[in-house]
């Protein structure tokens, strides 16, 4: 049996047009004029991050901006966030011409000079700013680091170097020459997903690899069989709908994976038995073919509507992918319908189910220090799930399969919730399907709590206590970047990401899915 409660009605009034298509590319001039001024004072925390002597961005600094308080470490994915904002930057006219090649110039040369792992062309995950080094001491406490490439993060860092080539023609050859010798079919297992349900073999790719045996879980082998073998991570990216899709992408558009891999991923664990009851919960589902793989079509109960869950229920696994792909436009009967839902899930969540009063939750900086992941329990297949609050609340509906089998018995829901954490960067990745409840739920923050700097938005806040992560992130700087962009400037991270190789390669995948995410009624 499943809760009832009051469907969504009440919140949809609050998303844009029937909450099925992308909002339209005009914005009216005041939600302008909000839009830039957030931009422009997003922009001024990467001015602040970004190391002179080299153009890589730290991965966070202090709610005061001050140089001091810059991290000393970075990523492929701050490096590549840091590029696509400075783009974005360019075109709202923050910052010249001439300023934005200069910087993307100079982060460009250092990143042709940072050492990465030959037989792949892939990069290390962390690395000194000023040094250049990859990182084997942990800069904040002195722990040891084993140098380690991340599938995911190459993939944000491959996403820009794309953007880079397209938007400053006198780049193209330099943010080429590197992304041509990323090869994501490195990550890629082949033999991770064998024939299911009469279907044909499919691979995954790993979370990535070290060169040196680092301690726990690895596993030896080589996918490409180029030069030594490395130590792969015993975990593949299983899930779907959640952000390594970016790594995927690349893979498949470039002929280092193949196209079957679409199609690989769990949209939800098969529900047609008990074996998979340790997730969240069964939902509805039934197998569907396409390529010769068979699909488990599978969507997760939320209030009376059915989504494709993320792993752990958060906004930037579901839509980070979405400020570089049209998803919702090529895969019009999938994505299409699952983003705007998703977007829903969050903002009834945070209304309605939690009550905080605000709506929002991804992985950001803990506002009790350090960092967490924060997301919408029941839309995410993590049966821990990643909990909206500081107390980690959790849902437990049980695990009903399609055919009426009980796995496992419904617990009594939360009878409260407690100090709710959002991020702002959730609320502006979902300008695209909810443009007016997101400025109204920012500008809600923005006048309640001391949330906002002269760097933007701080990175989260526990609404019921009021405390503020005093922090700037430059992902989820970027995030914001990316998504005012796309929507004062017509989707223009999309249109430079997106070339005729990519759209060829993916929108017939996306294309021929429908996913059995629905609205209420629907």
């Amino acid at each position: 049996m499943r809760p009832t409660k009051l469907v969504l009605a009440a919140v949809v009034t609050a998303v844009t047009a029937a909450g099925l298509a992308p909002s339209a590319s005009a914005v009216p001039d005041p939600d302008r004029a909000t839009l830039l001024e957030y931009a422009e004072d997003t922009w001024r925390s990467f001015e602040a991050m970004v190391e002179p002597t080299t153009g890589l961005v730290a991965d966070n600094i202090e709610g005061d901006l001050d140089p001091a308080t810059r991290s000393a470490y970075t990523s492929p994915t701050n490096i590549g966030g840091y590029l696509w904002s400075t783009v974005v930057a360019r075109d709202l006219r923050i910052i010249d011409r001439q300023e934005a090649y200069q910087r993307m110039s100079q982060t460009l040369e250092t990143v042709a000079e940072l050492e990465r792992h030959a037989d792949s062309g892939m990069f290390y995950n962390w690395y000194d700013p000023v040094t250049l080094e990859v990182l084997r001491v942990w800069p904040d406490d002195g722990s040891t680091v084993y140098p380690f490439l991340s599938s995911v993060d190459n993939g944000w860092l491959a996403a820009a170097l794309k953007v880079v080539a397209s938007a400053e023609p006198r780049l193209k050859q330099e943010a080429l020459a590197i992304f041509d010798t990323m090869d994501f079919g490195f990550y890629y297992d082949p033999l991770a997903k064998p024939a299911y349900h009469g279907g044909a073999d499919v691979g995954l790719i790993r979370g990535g690899f070290w060169v040196e045996e680092p301690p726990g879980c690895s596993i030896l082998d080589n996918y490409r069989d180029r030069g030594p073998d490395v130590y792969y991570t015993c975990h593949h990216y299983g899930a779907f709908n959640s952000e390594p899709r970016i790594a995927s992408y690349i893979g498949i558009a470039t002929g280092q994976i193949p196209p079957e891999h679409y199609f690989g991923p769990w949209r939800t664990f098969p529900a047609d038995n008990c074996d998979w009851s340790w997730t969240e919960q069964g939902g509805i589902g039934e197998w569907q073919n396409y390529l010769g793989v068979e699909v488990w079509e599978g969507a997760y109960w939320y209030y009376d509507n059915y989504v494709v869950p993320t792993w752990g229920g958060s906004m930037f696994e579901a839509l980070m992918p979405d400020l570089f792909v049209p998803e919702a436009t090529w895969g019009a009967d999938s994505w299409g319908v699952n983003h705007p839902l998703f977007v829903q899930a969050q903002i009834y969540h945070g209304l309605e189910e939690a009550d905080y009063g605000y709506w929002g939750f991804s992985p950001s900086s803990n506002p009790a220090g350090g960092y967490r992941e924060y997301g919408v329990d029941l839309v995410g297949m993590d049966p821990d799930g990643y909990t909206s609050d500081q107390e980690r609340t959790t849902v437990d509906i049980g695990y009903e399969t399609v055919t009426g089998e009980v796995c496992r018995p419904p617990q009594p829901l939360p009878e409260e919730y407690g100090d709710g954490v959002v991020t702002p960067h959730a609320v502006f990745l979902a300008l695209p399907y909810a443009k007016d409840a997101a400025l109204e739920n920012l500008a809600n923050l923005r006048a309640d709590f001391d949330v906002y700097g002269a760097g933007g938005f701080f990175d989260a806040v526990a609404v019921e206590s009021g405390t503020v992560a005093w922090r700037y992130l430059s992902l989820d700087q970027a995030m914001i970047m990316a998504a005012i962009g796309n929507e004062l400037r017509h989707d223009v991270v999309k249109r430079y990401f997106v070339d005729h190789e990519f759209r060829k390669a993916l929108r017939p995948l996306m294309a021929m899915e429908s996913f059995l995410a629905r609205p209420a009624g629907g």
